[in-house]
């Protein structure tokens, strides 16, 4: 290919570059593997004769979901051998994606934990389907299934997903008002105030990688999760503090250890209360919070 046809397929790559990611993010939670899975994207694309491709962004969805999937399944074998709960790495991002409800809601943390459930090829077809809202044909490309076996498998994942997922929106200033409220425990000690935030039957999940303390199993129950922050975080000789941020379209807080990040607490909130906390520590999945700006997605 000359070097007027590369410049002009990496024109086109970056033009359709947020969407890329994205994708394949949604199908990893993994922003380093999303990461790796474009270079591969790109790599394919600037081999294609651009001249026979009539759709450039159906093309490039269809490389990026395949490499995605590839890696997915590569993936699964990691995830088996992780100590304790695997959770997505968490992304700044930047506030339009808060601001689109359907986008923020997608890249949550509680809906990404959900996906994790799914077979990679149920959460490719859900991805494309329900975040993407690409039609059936396009999907069967990019998946190498029939329509029709397509259609089986989003109606299938879509029922999983459904059952699982937050059953109610909540607007951006109640999720605001559930994280003033654990940051004024964080930063307080005061974690009994939580009872008045906290959902009876919330769950706490916390991922630590095996290189930081975290919970090997989800814990259940508002006064539980109580006695594992005053066990952990109480227990620390060190100042804890929580500094709202914005994570994955959402509210959240960067949890400091004398002002040294120590991990991302994400919330899922349901009738104006907190239903599920997700507690990333693995430092592996922190790289990006400090390191790297807000990201724009789509």
């Amino acid at each position: 290919m000359s070097d007027q046809a590369t410049n002009a397929a990496t024109e086109t790559f970056l033009a359709y570059r947020n969407l890329l990611f994205t994708v394949a993010y949604e199908m990893l939670g993994s922003a380093a593997d999303a990461e790796d899975v474009l270079q591969e994207t790109w790599l394919r694309w600037v081999e294609v004769d651009q001249g026979r491709v009539r759709d450039q962004r159906a093309y490039l969805v269809r490389i990026t979901t395949r490499q995605a999937l590839n890696r997915l399944r590569t993936m699964r074998r990691r995830k088996e051998a992780y100590v304790g709960p695997w959770l997505p790495e968490p992304l700044l991002t930047t506030p339009d994606v808060a601001e689109d409800v359907e986008l923020a809601e997608s890249v949550s943390m509680a809906l990404m934990f959900v996906l994790e459930t799914l077979s990679p090829t149920e959460r490719a077809v859900f991805v494309l389907r329900e975040a993407f809202d690409l039609g059936y044909d396009e999907i069967a490309a990019a998946v190498d299934k029939s329509p029709a076996a397509v259609r089986q498998i989003a109606y299938r994942a879509r029922q999983h997903v459904e059952a699982r997922r937050p059953r109610e929106v909540v607007t951006p200033r109640e999720t605001r008002a559930a994280v003033e409220s654990l940051q004024r425990a964080l930063d307080t000690g005061d974690w009994h105030s939580l009872l008045d935030v906290l959902a009876p039957d919330v769950v706490l999940v916390s991922d630590g990688g095996g290189v930081k303390q975290a919970a090997l199993r989800p814990v259940v129950g508002a006064e539980k999760v109580i006695r594992m922050f005053m066990g952990g975080l109480g227990k620390i000789k060190a100042t804890v503090s929580g500094e709202p941020t914005v994570v994955n379209g959402n509210p959240a807080l960067l949890v400091r250890l004398n002002g040294e990040l120590d991990g991302i607490m994400a919330l899922r909130v349901e009738g104006a209360r907190v239903t599920g906390l997700y507690y990333v520590r693995n430092p592996e999945k922190l790289t990006r919070v400090e390191s790297e700006t807000p990201l724009r997605l789509r």
